[in-house]
């Protein structure tokens, strides 16, 4: 079991999540209450399951929580471009978090890799 507050890609996972929140409190969703929903919940889902997969006794689990975050990483950047496409997010807010979103998606593919590196076969 380790610390997740102590790993980078946790902490920005933690703060995209923090980040997008922040940018939905500040955008009239009225009309899409569910594309915010799903939004909401797809980034806050990075960071709880890199910090559930700390929690758990063996590497491989790890590793699986972690291939979790990465499935909901590219689920975010999905709902962020489907948001500016429908004018719900401005260009501007998608552009500063699109490149956010592909270091976050290299580094859990780069954080699974090592990790696996270290699962010694039974």
């Amino acid at each position: 079991m380790r610390d997740f507050r102590n790993l980078l890609v946790w902490q920005k996972a933690h703060r995209l999540a923090l980040d997008v929140h922040l940018t939905l409190e500040a955008t009239p969703l009225k009309r899409y209450i569910g594309l915010r929903a799903q939004l909401l919940r797809a980034a806050a889902s990075i960071p709880a399951n890199i910090a559930e997969g700390c929690g758990k006794p063996s590497k491989a689990e790890l590793a699986r929580f972690a291939e979790i975050a990465l499935g909901s990483v590219t689920e975010l950047d999905n709902h962020l471009l489907f948001a500016r496409d429908v004018k719900v997010l401005s260009s501007q807010a998608y552009a500063d978090f699109e490149p956010r979103v592909a270091e976050l998606r290299r580094m859990l593919l780069a954080f699974v890799r090592a990790v696996r590196s270290r699962t010694t076969p039974r």
